[in-house]
């Protein structure tokens, strides 16, 4: 039962700093392009490509309250859907396609990029 209660508050931590990032990225950029999204996807793959790594080093509570409640509320792939169907409804087929590549194109690499840093960075003796 404790390790849902942490998954729960670890998961209310990551969706205010989803909700902050999104906000920050408006006022930064007032771009109509979903940086925000882009942005907090891209960091929560690199994360999760990390925790992959030294994950179950943290325990049977920690790991999941990260990966399942911090990064899963962080990222936001459901967010993503929306903002991508928006733009093709409104007949914004570039920007649709420019936040499908890069969402997917820089998820990819941040999270091999986080999977290999980690690796190199706890090299298991």
């Amino acid at each position: 039962m404790i390790e849902f209660l942490f998954v729960a508050l670890f998961g209310a931590v990551g969706a205010v700093c989803r909700h902050g990032a999104n906000l920050l990225a408006f006022a930064a950029f007032g771009s109509p392009f979903p940086i925000g999204t882009l942005a907090v996807n891209v960091v929560g793959c690199f994360l999760l490509g990390m925790l992959s790594h030294f994950g179950c080093r943290l325990g049977p509570v920690f790991q999941p309250a990260l990966a399942a409640g911090f990064l899963g509320s962080l990222t936001t792939f459901s967010t993503f859907s929306y903002e991508t169907i928006r733009f093709l409804e409104e007949g914004r087929f570039g920007l649709a396609g420019l936040n499908l590549a890069a969402n997917l194109g820089m998820g990819l690499v941040a999270a091999w990029f986080g999977l290999d840093l980690a690796r190199t960075l706890w090299v298991e003796t």
